[in-house]
């Protein structure tokens, strides 16, 4: 059976906790902020977790399962 390779581009977005859940950044913090308000942007800045449907694929992604 070959080496499971990293997906580059999933490394680059996701992190690992320390109990193993997948850390993420929050969309729509890229462009366009002038039009959103200074609370809906500081609540952007704060890191999210991924959901748990999405965590099986993000994980074979990262080469862990």
């Amino acid at each position: 059976m070959p080496k499971l390779r990293t997906r580059r581009a999933s490394a680059k977005r996701f992190k690992l906790t320390g109990t193993g859940r997948i850390r993420r950044r929050k969309a729509n913090k890229g462009h366009l902020l002038t039009g959103k308000t200074r609370k809906r942007k500081r609540n952007l800045r704060q890191g999210d977790l991924v959901k748990k449907p999405d965590e099986l694929k993000i994980r074979r992604q990262l080469g862990l399962q």
